[in-house]
């Protein structure tokens, strides 16, 4: 914290590259994205279990017209076969222009087709092929119910084997947490036992009751975190009381400052069905408009959010 960078300053530079999501659902429900996002933000559609591909291809268009930069998901083991991955990438590539992508495995028990992983989706080399040139893939800072320790480990071992031998640039993308130290030490972990070189993108839960965050996290598997959020809603008013994640992203923000090395770059808005305040918050972050708060740790929002 040397020279005449305040932590204000190390809590906005953190936030600038921060991506937003939204569901195909959730984004039939929005009229209109310049309404609620800046131009040119980084927008990821899901591809969820169960649901039809055409609809995240339906939303990625939508918003690169709306002037944003989408950035599809694809889940492994949702995805029939390869030609089915040719076509739509092809598609995307050459009506939307997309450059972006994020592969996760997809939390199905039984693959639909002919991918078990994300390794064997990447394998082909179809994403190379058609045009992309960044590549998330799924990290998981409290485990995950889908796979054992030993798969998770040596899935990010693979990839990292895998960024050594392509063009594109891949990198970590995480479910969102609540507590810092967690992703701090998984992080450290997986550096030192996995060898991790690739970058870190930690996903952060956007604004919602602690009743909603909890049925997320509980859908989600993210079972460590539900231990911090139980601790808080001991009464009805704090179960339905909007809890912010300013402490998660101060500290992490503080963390990387310290330790340049360590693979945390950025952060991932998950806005849990509440975009337009969610993405308020993360623009007043970036704007500075905030103070810190040395009582409770993280920092209060000095802009009104609606």
């Amino acid at each position: 914290m040397s020279g005449h960078i305040t932590e204000k300053d190390i809590i906005v530079d953190f936030m600038k590259s921060c991506t937003v999501e939204v569901t195909p659902g959730g984004a039939d429900k929005i009229d209109s994205f310049p309404t609620l996002l800046r131009e040119d933000t980084t927008v990821y559609v899901t591809f969820l279990p169960g649901s039809d591909f055409a609809d995240t291809v339906r939303i990625v268009k939508r918003l690169r017209a709306e002037g944003m930069n989408p950035v599809p998901h694809f889940a492994a083991r949702s995805i029939p076969n390869k030609v089915f991955l040719q076509e739509n990438l092809k598609m995307l590539q050459g009506e939307v222009g997309v450059e972006e992508a994020l592969l996760i495995g997809g939390a199905v028990d039984k693959p639909v087709g002919d991918f078990a992983s994300s390794m064997d989706v990447m394998q082909t080399g179809l994403f190379e092929e058609f045009g992309i040139k960044r590549l998330g893939l799924a990290g998981h800072p409290e485990g995950t119910p889908d796979f054992p320790a030993s798969e998770v480990s040596k899935a990010i071992r693979d990839k990292n084997a895998y960024a050594k031998q392509t063009d594109m640039s891949l990198y970590i993308a995480t479910q969102f947490c609540f507590e810092a130290q967690p992703i701090i030490d998984w992080d450290k972990r997986i550096r030192e036992e996995d060898g991790n070189e690739l970058p870190i993108h930690i996903g952060i839960p956007g604004l919602a009751t602690i009743k909603t965050l909890i049925r997320h996290a509980q859908a989600c598997g993210v079972g460590n975190s539900i231990r911090v959020l139980t601790k808080q809603a001991a009464n009805i008013t704090k179960l339905l009381s909007v809890r912010m994640p300013d402490k998660l992203v101060r500290d992490l923000a503080v963390h990387l400052a310290k330790n340049p090395d360590c693979g945390i770059k950025q952060t991932h808005l998950y806005p849990l069905g509440g975009l337009r305040k969610s993405a308020s918050w993360m623009y007043a972050v970036q704007d500075g408009n905030f103070e810190l708060d040395e009582k409770k740790g993280g920092f209060k929002i000095t802009v009104d959010l609606d």
